[in-house]
């Protein structure tokens, strides 16, 4: 009889302790489940280059995932942040309050993104933006819990800005979007035509969304200049090439697109965009591997994805990865493991994570091609140059971020 207790209050120490342990896992897992929020716009001037297509990126990426990392389900929300920075930190806010957010990602539009990184590091959440630009992201408003992930305004400039000098286009003239996104793309754009020997004649700036172009093509035509640098995006570089050629603009100056997608060119047509240059992250046509994840994309979508929609994918990828190798989704030990440990998914290889937020990987330089040179619908861009890792993004060096240079975050 004593034996018989022996064994059984034994054999129930361990069913204690072994339950013990499985409750220690699942509390790392914030609510047993790891929940991704998709952060873009749905219905404003950039959602052909991230809303609905950066949802169903982030569903390739739950699937391919098997829809869990080691038994806790993905489950993904979305939300219109319609452009404006207010909707975007209320609701992110009320994702982590309420539904238990872990990740944001995409935060398309720079003012959206820089509004919820503030939340995020607050809460100690993590943001991965792949659909904003400015490079305040990892600068001035850098945290420890934002990353950079997909391109960045200096990425952009240095690409572009140094082959249309190196190509004979000394003088710019910049037609800006007026907001965080378009300053930051002026002024880094700005700098590096300066560096390589151009010199830049002037600026006008344009609201987001703007109607009418005409008075801001007016300035930059009497400028003279050879380049006029379009700082804008999405329905605003497609409606200001429109204007341009229109207004007769294209006749006696070029335009520099410095953050133009294939959805734009699509748009736009071959022989309006032939010959210009483009800077990108990721083409669907790269490799293999972009062009298999590509056309599963383009099954749903019925257009192929862009630069936003492949980050997009890859960043759900990391975090899970992330989440897989320390067991939890608390975000500083997320942070300091990508850190640590490069990654390599089908947006590119060696993605290598900063201090600073910067998640630095290969750029490329790409021109568009003469319509007779393409092969097929979304067959637009001969890849000219790769801009190595090292080489693509601002140096450290150079960094204003407060984690970099020993200041407050």
């Amino acid at each position: 009889m004593i034996k018989l207790s022996l064994v059984l209050g034994v054999a129930m120490a361990v069913l204690i302790a072994a339950c013990s342990k499985s409750d220690d896992v699942d509390e790392k897992v914030t609510d047993g489940a790891i929940r991704i929020g998709v952060l873009t716009d749905m219905s404003g001037l950039y959602s052909d280059i991230g809303g609905q297509g950066s949802i169903v990126a982030a569903e390739l990426a739950v699937e391919d995932l098997g829809g869990e990392v080691d038994g806790k389900p993905i489950e993904l929300v979305s939300v219109d942040h319609q452009n404006k920075a207010d909707i975007a930190a209320q609701k992110v806010r009320e994702w982590i309050d309420r539904n238990g957010v872990d990740m944001v990602t995409d935060a398309l539009n720079s003012a959206v993104a820089l509004a919820t990184s503030k939340v995020v590091a607050e809460k100690k959440r993590i943001l991965m933006v792949t659909g904003a630009a400015t490079t305040r992201l990892t600068n001035e408003d850098c945290t420890a819990y934002t990353i950079h992930h997909s391109y960045d305004t200096f990425a952009l400039a240095n690409g572009t800005g140094t082959a249309v000098v190196k190509q004979g286009g000394d003088t710019w003239f910049f037609l800006t979007s007026d907001y965080a996104f378009g300053h930051s793309l002026e002024t880094d754009t700005a700098n590096i035509v300066k560096k390589a020997g151009g010199s830049v004649l002037g600026a006008v700036r344009h609201p987001l969304s703007a109607s009418d172009f005409s008075s801001f093509l007016l300035q930059a035509q009497n400028s003279k200049a050879k380049i006029i640098g379009l700082a804008n995006a999405g329905g605003d570089t497609i409606n200001s090439i429109k204007a341009a050629n229109e207004f007769g603009l294209t006749e006696t100056q070029n335009l520099a697109g410095l953050l133009v997608f294939i959805t734009d060119i699509h748009s736009l047509g071959l022989p309006v965009t032939q010959g210009m240059y483009v800077t990108s992250g990721w083409y669907w046509d790269l490799n293999d591997e972009t062009r298999a994840w590509s056309k599963r994309f383009f099954e749903r979508m019925g257009k192929m994805p862009t630069m936003i929609h492949a980050g997009v994918y890859s960043s759900v990828i990391m975090y899970a990865n992330a989440v897989k190798a320390t067991g939890t989704d608390e975000a500083d030990g997320i942070m300091e493991w990508l850190r640590n440990n490069p990654q390599s998914d089908m947006f590119g290889k060696n993605l290598t994570l900063r201090k600073d937020g910067r998640l630095v990987h290969d750029m490329y330089l790409m021109q568009v091609k003469d319509p007779s040179e393409s092969n097929a619908a979304w067959d637009y861009y001969n890849v000219r140059q790769t801009i190595p890792a090292a080489n693509a993004f601002q140096p450290l060096s150079e960094s204003r971020c407060p984690l970099i240079t020993g200041g407050s975050s």
